[in-house]
Formats: C-alpha cells, sequence, structure tokens
C-alpha cells in the first residue's frame, strides 16, 4: 500500500512538472508571437534610442542664450541630449552667454562650445567653416541643424538604421515651422510635459504638432547629417556662405548629388523636427540684408560654374511601410526594398510591374499622395536677380563699433591684387585676438571680397582707378598712386576723433605692438625706420617708413598730418618721401637725435621705433633666416616688415615660404582654424 502512494505521488509530481514545462513553452510562444504594434510607437522608438547605437555629434550655432531666444535653444538642446546617451552637442559661437549655458551641464557634459571657426565681424560663423569643423568629428555620424530646431525619437532611430547602410551617404531633413509651442520637458529632460503638468506621450505631441504645420520650411531650418569617413561631401570648395542666410544647405545638397560621392536621400518622412516661428527676433535687420545680399553675389563673385540649379524633383526619399524602412522615387515611381541578408545593399523594384509587393506599393501611393498636398521645401534656387553689394555702414559707424576702449583702430589699405595677403594679415590680428581693425577698400572688386569675407571694409571713393594686379609694387606709378590714400584716410579718421595704427597688410605681427605704441602718448607719431645699415642713425633722410605708423587723435598730430597730406598731393612721388621731409625737413634738417624728429610748426615728435622690436624687411637679412620667426622672436620682435623686395609675386612666395603665412586659399578659412579641425574623440 506503501508502495503504491509512493508511485502515485512520483506520477503526480511528474504530471505537475510537465504541465507547467508545458504552460512555459505556451507562454515563451505567445510571447514571441505578440506584433510589435501591441508596443506603442512611442515605446519602440524610447528603447531603440537607448539601446547601442551610432555616436552622434550635433553641431549647431548657437545665438546668445537670452531672453526667448535662449529659451527656445535651452529647449531644444535639451531635447537632442534626451535621444540618447550617444549624442554630443557642439555650440558655434563666442557669446558668454553660450558658455555659461554649457557649463551648466557640468564639466563634464555632453555640451562644449566652439569658438574657433571663422566668423565675420558682427559675429556670425561661416558655414564652410562649420562644415569643416563638423567634418573633422570622429563620432560616426555628424549633424548640422539650427540651434532652435526641435527633435523626437524617431531622429535617433532613422541615424540608427541608415548608419548600417554599406553606401556612404548624406540625408537632409526640412524642419517644420509652427507658431506656438507651449511644451516643455520635465526637470530630468525624459518627458515632455502641457501646460496642465501632465505628462505627455512623444507620439501624441507629434500628431498634435502635425495639425499645425505650415507646409513650408526654408534653407536656414534644414537638418544635414552624414556618416564620418574620409570621403568628401562635393566635388569642388565650398563657398564662404555666411550661415542663416541664403541658400548655403541647398548648395552643398546639390553639389552632392552631382558629385555622386556620396547615397543622397531625404529623410522628412522618417524625422520629425519642428522649430518655432518667431518675426524679428535675429540680428539687426541691416546685418540680416548684408548677409543676405552677400550670399546672393557670391555667384556673381565666383562665377556662375559655382552655382548649379537646384532640383530635387527627382530626390530619393527614406520612408516606413509596414515597420520596415525603403527608399523612394516619386518621380521614377520606383521603390528600393532593402535585404538586411544582403548587408542593406540597394536592389531596384518597380512597385507598379511587381504587384506581389501590395503593402508596399500601397504605402507609396500614400507618399506619392502626401507629396501632391505638400509645398516642396526645397525648390530650385533664384540666383540670377543679384542686389547691389552695399555694406550698410559708414565709417563712422564702423569705427564705433570697432575701436577699443581707448578709441584705437588698426587701418590696412588694400587693393584686390593683394586680397590674400589681405586676408592672411586679418586671421594673423584674430589669432592675437585684435579685433578693433577696419580695412579700406582702393577698389569694387577687394570691397566685395571684403564684404563676402566678413570684415569691416569701407569703399574709399576717392581711390585712384586702374590699379593693376600685378604691376603695383615700390616704385611703380601705381605704387604713388595708391599709397597717397592711405595718409588720406588716416587723417579723415584722425579727424573723427580716434586714435589709428596705420599697417601695410604685408606687416606680419608676432604680438600685438599697441600697448607699447600707446606708451609714447600725444603729440608723438611713432613710425618704422627703413633704414637696413645695423648701425648708425636710423632716421636719416627718407629713411621713415609709412607702411606702419601709429598716430594719436590730437590737435598737433593733426596739424602735422595735414601737411603730409597736402606735400603728397602735390609731388610725383610715393607718400613715403612726404612723411620724412615734412615731419623731418629735406635732408633730414629736423632731426634732433639718431631716431628722433621735431616738425618745428606744429612740434610734432617723430619716434623711428627700434629695429629689433619693428624691424623692416632688409634689417639683419631676417627674411633669409632659416626660421624667421625663431630668429625674430629671439629678438623680440613685435612686427616683421615684408618690404625691400620687388615684386607682388616675389613678396608673396617669401611669406608663405618663411611660415609666416596665415590664411588658406583653397578652403577661404584661417589656417588655425583649418589646421586645428583635426578628429576630436568626445566617445
Amino acid at each position: 500500500m506503501a508502495t503504491f502512494y509512493s508511485q502515485a505521488l512520483k506520477i503526480g509530481l511528474l504530471m505537475v512538472w510537465l504541465c507547467g514545462f508545458v504552460l512555459i513553452l505556451i507562454s515563451f510562444y505567445a510571447t514571441t508571437q505578440i506584433p510589435p504594434s501591441s508596443f506603442t510607437k512611442d515605446e519602440q522608438i524610447k528603447n531603440l534610442a537607448n539601446s547601442v547605437g551610432p555616436t552622434v555629434t550635433i553641431f549647431a550655432a548657437a545665438r546668445p542664450f537670452i531672453g526667448w531666444i535662449g529659451s527656445k535653444q535651452s529647449l531644444a538642446v535639451r531635447s537632442w541630449l534626451d535621444l540618447s546617451q550617444d549624442i554630443r552637442v557642439v555650440l558655434f559661437s563666442q557669446d558668454s552667454s553660450v558658455f555659461s549655458f554649457a557649463e551648466s551641464f557640468g564639466h563634464h557634459s555632453r555640451v562644449s562650445v566652439e569658438p574657433n571657426i571663422d566668423y565675420t565681424f558682427l559675429g556670425t560663423p561661416f558655414f564652410h567653416s562649420m562644415v569643416a569643423r563638423a567634418q573633422a568629428s570622429d563620432s560616426d555620424i555628424s549633424v548640422l541643424m539650427d540651434s532652435e530646431t526641435i527633435l523626437f525619437p524617431d531622429f535617433i532611430s532613422t541615424l540608427s538604421f541608415v548608419h548600417k547602410l554599406d553606401h556612404d551617404w548624406i540625408l537632409f531633413v526640412s524642419s517644420r515651422n509652427i507658431s506656438d509651442f507651449s511644451f516643455q520637458l520635465d526637470a530630468y529632460g525624459q518627458h515632455w510635459i502641457g501646460d496642465n503638468s501632465q505628462r505627455i506621450k512623444t507620439e501624441k505631441l507629434q500628431e498634435f504638432l502635425s495639425l499645425g504645420w505650415r507646409e513650408h520650411c526654408d534653407d536656414m531650418n534644414i537638418i544635414m547629417a552624414w556618416n564620418n569617413i574620409d570621403i568628401p561631401l562635393h566635388n569642388g570648395v565650398l563657398p564662404p556662405f555666411l550661415y542663416g542666410q541664403g541658400f548655403h544647405t541647398n548648395w552643398i545638397i546639390t553639389e552632392a548629388s552631382s558629385s555622386n560621392f556620396r547615397f543622397v536621400f531625404d529623410a522628412c518622412l522618417t524625422i520629425s523636427s519642428f522649430f518655432v516661428n518667431n518675426i524679428n527676433l535675429g540680428p539687426k535687420i541691416e546685418a540680416r540684408k548684408w548677409e543676405s545680399v552677400g550670399n546672393s553675389h557670391l555667384r556673381a563673385l565666383y562665377g556662375s560654374l559655382m552655382f548649379r540649379e537646384a532640383d530635387y524633383s527627382n530626390v530619393i526619399k527614406l520612408f516606413i511601410c509596414n515597420g520596415r524602412y525603403h527608399f523612394g522615387n516619386t518621380t521614377s515611381n520606383i521603390v528600393y526594398p532593402l535585404r538586411t541578408s544582403e548587408g542593406l545593399s540597394f536592389n531596384g523594384l518597380d512597385v507598379f510591374r511587381l504587384r506581389k509587393y501590395k503593402k508596399l506599393f500601397s504605402c507609396f501611393d500614400g507618399l506619392k499622395s502626401f507629396e501632391r498636398k505638400a509645398v516642396g521645401c526645397l525648390k530650385k534656387n533664384d540666383l540670377m536677380s543679384l542686389e547691389p553689394l552695399v555694406l550698410p555702414f559708414s565709417l563712422e559707424l564702423l569705427l564705433s563699433m570697432r575701436a577699443d576702449d581707448n578709441k584705437r583702430i588698426v587701418l590696412a589699405v588694400a587693393g584686390y591684387s593683394y586680397k590674400d595677403m589681405l586676408m592672411s594679415w586679418v586671421c594673423r590680428l584674430h589669432l592675437l585676438q585684435v579685433s578693433n581693425f577696419v580695412v579700406c577698400a582702393l577698389d569694387d572688386e577687394t570691397y566685395d571680397f571684403g564684404v563676402l569675407q566678413g570684415l569691416p571694409v569701407f569703399r574709399d571713393i576717392l581711390a585712384p582707378s586702374n590699379i593693376s594686379y600685378d604691376d603695383c609694387h615700390f616704385g611703380t606709378n601705381c605704387f604713388q598712386r595708391v599709397t597717397k590714400v592711405n595718409s588720406r584716410v588716416v587723417l579723415e579718421i584722425l579727424k573723427l576723433g580716434y586714435n589709428v595704427l596705420m599697417s601695410d597688410v604685408d606687416v606680419f605681427w608676432f604680438k600685438n605692438p599697441l600697448p607699447l605704441l600707446t606708451a609714447f602718448g600725444p603729440a608723438v607719431f611713432v613710425a618704422q625706420s627703413d633704414e637696413y645699415k645695423i648701425t648708425g642713425p636710423i632716421n636719416l633722410p627718407r629713411r621713415l617708413n609709412s607702411g606702419f605708423y601709429y598716430a594719436h587723435s590730437d590737435t598737433t598730430t593733426i596739424a602735422a598730418l595735414k601737411k603730409v597730406v597736402k606735400h603728397a598731393s602735390l609731388s610725383n612721388l610715393s607718400e613715403q618721401p612726404s612723411f620724412y621731409d615734412t615731419l623731418c625737413g629735406f635732408n633730414g634738417s629736423y632731426r634732433l637725435d639718431d631716431d628722433t624728429c621735431q616738425e618745428p610748426e606744429t612740434n610734432l615728435t617723430v619716434h623711428f621705433l627700434d629695429r629689433n622690436l619693428f624691424p623692416n624687411g632688409a634689417y639683419r637679412d631676417l627674411w633669409d633666416s632659416s626660421n624667421v620667426s625663431s630668429t625674430c622672436m629671439n629678438i623680440g620682435c613685435f612686427v616683421l616688415h615684408n618690404n625691400w623686395i620687388s615684386g607682388r609675386q616675389k613678396k608673396l612666395e617669401r611669406q608663405v615660404a618663411s611660415g609666416l603665412w596665415e590664411y588658406d586659399t583653397s578652403t577661404r578659412m584661417c589656417l588655425q582654424n583649418w589646421q586645428r579641425f583635426k578628429p576630436i574623440s568626445y566617445f
């Protein structure tokens, strides 16, 4: 009897175990059969965003974090960071409020500020410099977008998908604008909340916002992303577009499509992005108008061959059908299903012939219907109508904007033949953090070039015409006519109450000389000596170099400069002899000692600068040194003049060969920015 009960107990336990095992199998099977749609789209995308994916760096030009604009930018950046821990943000700016915003995330945050790109004197970043910096990122994907654009989880899920493509790619997304956005992220940046402080699911928020979309957008609010490899985005050189105006993003997309280096597609149907549209919240109207005109005028300056007419009617679009990504072309009625078993390779499929893809056909038909209703964001660019390129700033306004606290201004005068040397000089001043400079353009070409390069430039309408491109060096008739502009412009600025450091663009600055030059005080005119002998007086006849001098705005100096300008106007020589003969007397009759003169009528003192500190191009054969920079710095040079050499080309070659060159003519960027754009690790 005991044996019977024992066997029954064993059989009962075995049955319980078998039943439990069967139930587990049934539960496992049922779980595997649950369709993805049983989870909300919001949860699916959120789970994907939090999974391990590609590293992404978002680059954006930030405006000051002040007022409503600051609030919009803050909300946008937080929406980016919420998408994935693999996202880093780099903000382009030199404004202190942007640095403060980045620091609020902590010392080891995922938000940083990049101030070292090229900007206009108004603080507008150059788009080509932004792109170069973004291409230098070592993240898997780089993104360029507007700092006020709000993103949702489908952004990172789309990037995670396209990162698997076996093609090198570049995508773009046209952000929709909305007139009002009353939602916020919670304190942890993880959930959207409404006016009633209640959480709102992302998919519900997107549905709500889609009702308020305006069916247009502009090039300023286009997101552009690409995978980071050694292949360029496009063929050729990106023009110096000013960010925020014009057609810079469209230009890249057009050129990328034409170059065939990368697969270019539109991801508007898979990425949700919004920006709140507000009027008159940007820079000053004058600046915005100038930047817009400047971008349009690039075609006239660089030639129409650089600008293809953009036509996006045949662009390929990424879309989702039945939970899978596909590429389609509504113009050609073609979709391109991707087969994961083949490494996500493209395989063309005409959906109108192969009816077995009914669901795909239905999705694609809906895509075409949507396109017919929507107004395209990317249209052909009308570049033919060009406005006159006029900077809306007078000389007086430029001086008030650029002068430092001591009312000091650095002046350069240049013609088009010296445009590259002008830019090298400007880049050097940027590196030394000398911003109080203005440029006088001798011709329309230099003026146009200066505006497009973002320089504080003004046109001298009294400058001589027909300035030679190559034959305008020392001793030529062209040089004699051009140099007389310098003293006349300096005198005009002195009369406006500003102290002036006149510097030729072939003067290389090792360090800022303004503190030293200012220390000589008023009624003292300090100038570089052109004497080449190592010993003896440095103020011998005709040895005052009018290519580098400092003048105070006082009655004594102004009176003396008036005499110089008058003397030069009556002379058949350049203005340089007029400086010496007027201020130091004919044959040096006003000399006081070996480095000083005094003009008797005005009592202006003229001091010739120490040549070890301010050497000319012939002194001690410095330009022939094996290491010009090291040699000059060892003797304490503030500047080195690239004179005492005949011909513009020889002067240019000497300066480039010496390494005292700061401008990349191919990329149109300052070298200190271009060279430092090496892969920077954030991950």
